[in-house]
Formats: structure tokens, C-alpha cells, sequence
């Protein structure tokens, strides 16, 4: 009989994008956390999340360089994680860059959990990649051996737990906050190269413009990219609150603490509002499953194969049937 194996004292989770994807990963951190608690546990990220996960309890350092732009940057990354020798990787991303990580730390890699060809701990089911990111991930960690009662069922994972960021949501505006009617969040965006999955922008105005007559104080959200997307939509629909721009990711998930109503593309923010409790509709074309990545909670999908021809009646109804309706002067 082999003796039990020594707690791992250095554990790397490695979760490079995107925004959605990250959101939907935060309950396996919190598994991992909990799996290695006297463990140091550091996530390889990008940019984009590196300072969110900072912010969070799960990790004890991060680092940004997990997908190097360069040769000279690729071989630094594998020359450093030779150096620091991580016990134990839980590779949530993936995919065929991680593999080849994985391969670069050859003769003798770490135990390493996920797809790598030859791993230690493999995510062995050929049907994972048609699984939802949540209920894939929990199978994951459940072959890893620290989720014996992963949540592997279609639809049985729960939404991510994001109440921990709602005390660090300083730059929420005051006023939006505040706002005394009802709130309904729209969030227009979605990534740049993927214009297929924006509902038009007239569509959102004249959303905004009803939501407004029912008595919604209606809150357009959006980065800085999407400055001029929302601004084209608030100058169509007087009275809207523009805040693209002026809220983080933090300010996002206290504004969705908060809201009545959100309606939106099936973008990373929406994922936040969605795990903060809001009333969700979120809009799908045939661009993106939503079987393989919707938001978790009170969440109803719309789909349609051109976002165009989705009517923006079908989405009202939609919003206010999820409950938003009953909170007028409620």
C-alpha cells in the first residue's frame, strides 16, 4: 500500500479568459481554495482579470503573463514555473496554449488536472466541451478528488457566489445607487470581434424609451469601448442614464445588487448581474450557445440566429414576465 500523498504546499490555477468564462470559474476557486487551505495557491490570468482576482479570497498571488505575446515571453513563463515547481495545476483553461504548457514542463511535469495529453489528472470525458462551463468544471475537480458531490447534472451548478465584491464597489455612482424607482440595467456590448452578438442599438432605445414610459429609471452599462455605442442609445432615449465608462467590475455586480430588470447581450457583465440576483434576459444569436455558457440565476434566454430579427416586444414581455413588473411602486 503506497503512502497517502503530502498535502501540496504550491498550487497554480491557471484561468487566462474571457470575462464570462472567468466569472463562471469562480466557484471551482473557491473548491480549490477550500481543497488547499494551507496551501500557496496562484492563478496565471491575463490582464483583463488580474486585477479582480487580486480582490478575491482565493488566491495568494497573481500573475498576468499567462498568454505570452512573444517567444522570449513563452519561454520566461516556462523557465519560471520550472524554477518555482508548482505541486499540483488546475488547468480550468484548457486548451491547446495550456497543453502545450503543460508538454514545454516535460520530463517531469507537476500533477496537473485538465486535457493535457498525458496528464496526471485528467478531465477524461469526451463529452465535456458539450457540457455547461459550470457543470464541466465541477466534473473536473470531481475526477481531481476534491468534489466528491461536484454538481455535474445539466442546469445543477449554482450561480457564481459574487457577494464578496459587492463591499469593494467604490465606483459605483453615488446617484445610480441611489436612484429610488425601480432600476432597469441594459448592457448593449459585447467583444468587438464578435458583432454578431449585439441586438442592435435601436432595438435597446426603444427598449430604453418603454422601460422608461412603465416608470424604470433605465441605466445603460458598458465600458469605455462602448462609450460611443451608448451614447447613440441614451441621446435615442431621453432620460436614460448613461454609465458606460464609469463603472468597474465591482460597480457593475452592486448596480446588479440592485436592479429590478436587466437586459443584455451575452457578455461578461451580464454574468456579474446575473450572479448578483437580478431579474436577467439575456440575448443569444446563433453566434454563442447558450446551453454551453448562459448566466446562472433568475436568468430567462431569448435566441434568435440573427439578434436583428429578435423583436423587441418579445423582450419587454420577457423582462417584465421575469418579475421586474411587480416591483413598480412596489
Amino acid at each position: 500500500m503506497s503512502p497517502p500523498e503530502e498535502p501540496p504546499e504550491r498550487v497554480l490555477v491557471i484561468k487566462l479568459s474571457a470575462l464570462g468564462d472567468f466569472i463562471l470559474a469562480f466557484p471551482a476557486f473557491e473548491r480549490i481554495r477550500a481543497a488547499h487551505p494551507g496551501a500557496r495557491i496562484t492563478l496565471l490570468t491575463t490582464p483583463p482579470f488580474a486585477d479582480l482576482a487580486r480582490a478575491s479570497p482565493w488566491f495568494d498571488a497573481v500573475e498576468a503573463d499567462g498568454r505570452p505575446g512573444s517567444l522570449a515571453g513563452a519561454l520566461a513563463l516556462i523557465m519560471r514555473l520550472r524554477r518555482r515547481r508548482p505541486d499540483l495545476v488546475y488547468d480550468l483553461q484548457g486548451n491547446d496554449r495550456t497543453n502545450l504548457l503543460f508538454q514545454a514542463l516535460r520530463p517531469c511535469p507537476p500533477r496537473w488536472s485538465g486535457v493535457a495529453l498525458g496528464c496526471a489528472l485528467p478531465h477524461a470525458n469526451p463529452a465535456r466541451m458539450r457540457t455547461h462551463t459550470l457543470e464541466r468544471q465541477a466534473e473536473q475537480l470531481r475526477a481531481a478528488g476534491i468534489w466528491p458531490d461536484a454538481p455535474t447534472r445539466a442546469g445543477a451548478a449554482a450561480p457564481p457566489d459574487i457577494r464578496w465584491m459587492l463591499p469593494l464597489a467604490a465606483t459605483a455612482p453615488a446617484e445610480a445607487l441611489a436612484e429610488p424607482r425601480p432600476i432597469a440595467l441594459l448592457v448593449p456590448g459585447a467583444a468587438p470581434r464578435r458583432p454578431a452578438k449585439r441586438w442592435p442599438a435601436g432595438h435597446y432605445a426603444d427598449l430604453a424609451r418603454r422601460l422608461g414610459d412603465l416608470g424604470y429609471a433605465v441605466q445603460l452599462i458598458g465600458g469605455p469601448a462602448e462609450a460611443d455605442l451608448a451614447a447613440a442609445i441614451a441621446g435615442a432615449a431621453p432620460g436614460v442614464a448613461n454609465l458606460a465608462g464609469r463603472t468597474d467590475l465591482f460597480g457593475v455586480a452592486a448596480l446588479g445588487a440592485r436592479a429590478a430588470i436587466a437586459v443584455g447581450n451575452d457578455t461578461g457583465p451580464i454574468h456579474l448581474i446575473a450572479a448578483a440576483g437580478a431579474p436577467t434576459v439575456v440575448l443569444f444569436s446563433a453566434d454563442s450557445d447558450p446551453a454551453l455558457c448562459a448566466p446562472r440565476g433568475d436568468v430567462t434566454v431569448l435566441r434568435e440566429p440573427r439578434l436583428a430579427d429578435l423583436a423587441v416586444e418579445r423582450v419587454l414581455a420577457a423582462a417584465l414576465t421575469r418579475g421586474g413588473a411587480a416591483r413598480i411602486g412596489g
